[in-house]
């Protein structure tokens, strides 16, 4: 037996104990993010997938590994397929295969892993669906890591704009508006915008995995161990923060019996309407009070953002000529030339970490939407290929991300490539200079950035944009620009990614990306109703080599121009001699 065939039978030993016919292993923990500690990688201990969001239903006599189209390519690589079958978890969601393959069947599941809103999907499929009251998959993983204990950490109001009190009675008073006793913030982002806090429990999100009860009054019980927090930190949260051990919270919810408690039932685990249920409370569905006010950013956070965004194109535009010197020769690799940029930014003002591992994938291994390069995948980025890099970092200011695909050189890109890049290009450019009125929701200007690769009869599998946190996730809610997003209407302050693409599987891959920041529209002539627009907060010029100039209208060449003149004026001051020599044949007029 491989190890996966051993780890895959033992956890149906144990599911065989419990009378169950099949088990749902999320890729989560408790606290639903996308980004996991390395104790609560369940999905990839079990099935070898390391992707950032997927779904397993381990049955008697099959296995079904659902992903969506960003992880189709590196789940097939990944897994044991004799196995495992893949599945696509949008085109073929669980609950639909649950509803076809398992009706009647006792599914089980851990109730903290699963949104209530998710609980309910699998409920209706069927399945006869069994919380759990211990996760089957830790009794058979032996050397299952220790979870995160760092200290959290302030995070000061010169960064935040505001102080933890402001925002707890802002909180508070939609509370009270809708006649609601308290809320369960299970969203270890909302608590840390909430009390203006951080740590370092993930790897590249700047979090202390923690939850919260906020109550009308404004008071905030904070579940996190006591030992996490030191003098500094409770003198910052302030008396009206109770602080008690995580292992405090089935007993305070049982305190609120006869109350009206919001749930947000798209981030809560299902396990908090079930004990507040048991417990005599009111589970009142709601989103969660921090969730929009924490996507719109605030006059400080926006500043931040532009600062940390000028630091770190310094950064991408000092990589960027170092690559068009190194990358003709073919010394490098894609793990060299993350660890590049990365030193690079590095040596900038406030920055923390990366704000995800870079996506640094050369020729074939672009066409793999989230490829992460490993010393055992890492190869050489050869002459004449493209080179994708998507990256980012969290300064204590902002959060960043980027992406530009690169032709290697010396020699000329095949004119096709160069005509899917300008498409995806074209798509970038409509986003960024649209107007659009409130009210306009993502999903609404989705199609508008694949407009041009449509009309080749050209597509991309995932979403155009997502949102951006102020010094917290990469990938922020509840807006985002996808077909697949909620229709959360746009509001200014917030930040999303613009980032069409394409992908050739086995050949390359194509994207470029921006971050936006979204302000009210300057006024017309005869305009009847407030209108938004984007300020582009990313400045790292276009690979000109692969713009196919002839299919541009005379529009598009002046935006490329413009935002290129931008690049220039903003960055090229900032860069040594050679990066600023580099920049300026960049950013020449088409």
């Amino acid at each position: 037996m491989t190890t996966a065939a051993k780890r895959l039978s033992a956890l149906r030993a144990d599911m065989a104990a419990l009378g169950l016919d099949g088990l749902l292993v999320p890729r989560a923990d408790a606290f639903l993010g996308e980004y996991v500690p390395p104790s609560a990688e369940r999905l990839a201990w079990l099935t070898g997938f390391t992707g950032s969001a997927g779904l397993a239903l381990v049955l008697r006599d099959r296995a079904i590994l659902f992903v969506d189209g960003r992880y189709t390519t590196q789940a097939a690589a990944e897994v044991e397929g004799g196995l495992w079958e893949l599945r696509h978890l949008l085109e073929q969601p669980p609950a639909e295969f649950l509803g076809a393959e398992c009706a009647g069947a006792r599914i089980g599941y851990d109730p903290w892993l699963h949104p209530a809103a998710a609980v309910e999907r699998f409920v209706a499929s069927g399945a006869r669906l069994v919380p759990l009251p211990a996760n089957p998959v830790d009794a058979v993983w032996s050397d299952r890591p220790a979870p995160p204990s760092a200290p959290a950490l302030p995070h000061p109001p010169a960064f935040a704009g505001l102080d933890g009190a402001a925002k707890r009675e802002a909180a508070a008073a939609q509370l009270r508006a809708a006649g609601q006793d308290a809320a369960v913030l299970a969203d270890p982002h909302s608590v840390a915008w909430l009390l203006n806090i951080r740590g370092s429990d993930l790897g590249h999100t700047p979090l202390t995995l923690a939850m919260a009860l906020l109550h009308a009054d404004g008071r905030v019980d904070l579940f996190l161990d006591p030992a996490r927090a030191d003098a500094a930190l409770r003198a910052h949260l302030g008396n009206a923060v109770a602080l008690h051990p995580p292992a405090a919270l089935p007993a305070v919810l049982q305190g609120l019996a006869g109350q009206r408690v919001r749930l947000d039932a798209d981030v809560t685990p299902a396990w908090f309407g079930q004990a507040l249920r048991a417990a005599g409370a009111e589970a009142v569905a709601g989103e969660d009070p921090c969730r929009l006010p924490r996507a719109c950013k605030n006059a400080v956070e926006q500043q931040g953002a532009r600062a940390a965004h000028l630091r770190d194109a310094v950064a991408l535009c000092r990589f960027l000529a170092w690559f068009a010197q190194a990358a003709p020769m073919g010394r490098e690799t894609e793990l060299s030339a993350a660890a590049k940029l990365l030193a690079l930014r590095a040596e900038g003002a406030d920055f923390v970490a990366e704000s995800f591992p870079a996506i640094s994938g050369a020729g074939e291994h672009g066409a793999i939407i989230h490829y992460r390069a490993t010393p055992a995948s890492d190869r050489p980025i050869r002459p004449d290929e493209c080179y994708l890099i998507d990256s980012g970092a969290q300064y204590r200011d902002g959060t960043t991300d980027v992406t530009r695909t690169l032709w290697t050189g010396p020699g000329d890109p095949p004119a096709e490539l160069a005509e899917r890049y300008t498409m995806v290009l074209q798509g970038h450019l409509a986003l960024s200079a649209l107007r659009f009125p409130e009210g306009v929701a993502g999903p609404h200007l989705d199609s508008l950035a694949r407009r041009p690769l449509w009309a080749a009869g050209l597509d991309y599998d995932h979403g155009t944009g997502h949102g951006v946190g102020s010094f917290l996730s990469v990938h922020e809610g509840p807006a985002g620009i996808s077909r697949a997003a909620r229709p959360v209407p746009l509001k200014p302050g917030m930040i999303l990614s613009n980032e069409p693409g394409f992908y050739l599987p086995g050949a390359y891959g194509i994207r470029i990306e921006n971050l936006l920041l979204v302000r009210p529209a300057a006024g017309l002539p005869g305009q009847t109703k407030p209108f938004l627009d984007f300020e582009t907060l990313t400045f790292a010029p276009y690979e000109r080599r692969l713009i196919a100039p002839p299919r541009l209208t005379a529009a598009e060449r002046a935006q490329i121009d413009a935002y290129h003149a931008a690049c220039l004026d903003r960055i090229g001051p900032l860069l040594p001699a050679d990066a600023a020599a580099w920049l300026r044949e960049a950013c020449a007029p088409l």
